[in-house]
């Protein structure tokens, strides 16, 4: 079983610690602690596809954490990291559970030993009144070997590493040496104290005439990649309250921003982890949302296809989704069913049903996951991403921008809604009260995904909007969950055979399903109502 934790540290180069630890805000005293002597082999592709995002793979030995850690970035000085025991993978053979985690970055590539690194690090803790460690400050002699990424990985190193230079942990041997390196480096990595601790450090450190290290962790230094990330710098946002931002600046905000939650819910689909099938969904209708509302501003060619594919893959992880929701609520239901035709048995059947069902929906996901239909998507969303194709209207002011398309959205939404609602009972009308609950979906989408990258006025206004249509496709979204319960109701009461109390029990939950279709509809007249003031879309 991996543990996680978040790790917050900071780098520094310079000649040595300087004086004054225990001297700093909050620090009753410190305490020099053992040595370790380390030594890791990391892990990349040949093309460096993790390291670009800042993360590293590596397989140590020494030390108190000895194991397999895949750190990944989140925030400045602040990195998750992911540890796995010894034994759960080979020297040369990175772990399965850390191969699914990480096939969202590596799309197909093989991971093999890119670099060997041995340090030796002395430690002095920061103690609080208490003598618990607030912080460990770190001096880090390292040795490091790199390896020619061109060559066959399991061609032992020749020559091997020179004098003093780490050798292969393990047996592991790595490809042929490309080049070596020795240096020192320093390091704070908080453990209870306070993230100003962190500052009061930096300080001293620089005070002392140490500087932050450009690079973020030992491997970018040892291959000499700073590692800074896939997408690139972006077209700018501004964060000041306030200032005049463009559409193209607002929007492509917002499709980064869901990119990169995307990439984070792949891994946990992958592992099987709660809702987050349902997750990846709507983060992908997310960003097809985004680029379908704001065609006007990229060249079509490129963004409607993601679009379409984009849709294609939610469609697909619909089907896992629905599964799910089929199961919560026809269980949650079984209390409108009279208690002697609801036994154990009914909800144990329902149960294992879906389950099962669930569970072969979600295979066919995970297995589209590993597909190179999908990499092919991800390298395109994140091509997009960083180099967004962008016309000369995506210079137009934000707001201006974002009220006429809200406006367009909200008209959208209207015509689907007044068509569904003047058609009569039956399933041409469930499809067009569908087609309503997909628009009103999309303009909620579309409000909130500017918010993140706008003032707080506007945010504010955005979030309003996005209030209103967000009532609006959930009372749609309850009618259209009748008509999908309701048709499978249909199909379980019809493998029911000869148990009466079971069909029984699926008439009165498809009764049930019906009142709730009809109270859904009796709620509409009012939301549109709300959702169709003109002023909802104003921004300023």
């Amino acid at each position: 079983m991996a543990r996680e934790h978040r790790e917050t540290e900071r780098k520094y180069e310079g000649l040595a610690l300087p004086a004054g630890l225990a001297e700093l805000p909050g620090v009753a005293a410190t305490r020099n602690a053992e040595p370790q002597d380390l030594d890791a082999l990391y892990y990349d592709t040949s093309d460096l596809r993790l390291l670009r995002r800042g993360i590293t793979v590596r397989r140590r030995t020494g030390g108190g954490d000895a194991g397999w850690h895949v750190k990944l970035p989140l925030a400045a000085d602040t990195r998750q990291e992911v540890h796995l025991p010894l034994g759960t993978g080979g020297p040369r053979e990175v772990p399965a559970e850390f191969a699914a985690r990480l096939a969202v970055f590596t799309r197909g590539a093989a991971l093999q030993p890119v670099a060997q690194l041995r340090t030796h690090r002395t430690r002095t803790h920061l103690l609080d009144g208490r003598s618990r460690i607030l912080a460990e400050v770190s001096e880090d002699r390292v040795a490091a070997r790199t390896f020619d990424l061109t060559a066959d990985p399991a061609v032992p190193a020749r020559p091997g590493p020179k004098p003093g230079m780490p050798s292969a942990p393990d047996g592991a041997a790595g490809g042929a040496t490309a080049r070596t390196e020795e240096w020192t480096e320093f390091e704070v990595e908080l453990e209870h104290g306070p993230r100003a601790l962190l500052e009061h450090t930096d300080a001293l450190f620089t005070a002392a005439g140490l500087t932050r290290s450009p690079w973020p962790s030992k491997l970018a230094h040892a291959l000499d990649r700073p590692g800074t990330g896939a997408l690139g710098p972006g077209p700018a946002v501004s964060g000041e309250v306030g200032g005049k931002r463009t559409a193209g600046e607002v929007v492509v905000h917002g499709i980064r921003t869901q990119y990169e939650q995307f990439l984070v819910l792949d891994g946990a689909v992958r592992r099987g982890e709660e809702d987050a099938v349902h997750r990846m969904r709507v983060t992908a209708r997310r960003l097809r949302s985004l680029l379908e509302a704001h065609r006007r501003l990229f060249d079509t060619s490129r963004s409607t296809p993601l679009a379409d594919r984009l849709r294609r893959l939610a469609r697909l992880l619909g089907e896992a989704r629905d599964q799910e929701v089929l199961a919560e609520q026809l269980v949650s239901a079984l209390g409108a069913v009279p208690a002697p035709m609801r036994e154990g048995a009914l909800r144990a059947r329902i149960t294992e049903h879906y389950a099962r069902t669930y569970r072969a929906a979600w295979q066919r996901a995970v297995a589209e996951l590993d597909g190179a239909r999908y990499f092919a998507l991800l390298d395109d969303l994140e091509d997009f991403a960083a180099d967004p194709p962008l016309r000369r209207r995506a210079r137009r002011d934000a707001r201006d921008y974002l009220a006429g398309a809200l406006r367009r959205q909200q008209h959208r939404t209207l015509r689907r809604l007044d068509k569904a609602l003047d058609a009569g009972a039956g399933p041409a009308r469930d499809e067009a009260l569908h087609r309503a609950r997909k628009a009103a979906k999309r303009a909620r989408y579309t409000a909130e995904g500017a918010r993140g990258a706008t003032d707080r006025a506007t945010a504010e206004r955005l979030g309003k909007y996005a209030k209103r249509m967000k009532e609006l496709h959930k009372v749609l979204g309850d009618q259209h969950d009748s008509v999908v319960v309701r048709q499978a109701l249909t199909g379980l009461g019809a493998k029911a055979g000869t148990d009466r109390r079971h069909v029984f029990a699926y008439g009165v939950l498809h009764e049930a399903q019906r009142h709730a279709a009809d109270d859904a509809l009796a709620r509409l007249p009012r939301l549109r109502r709300r959702a169709a003031r003109r002023k909802l879309a104003r921004l300023r």
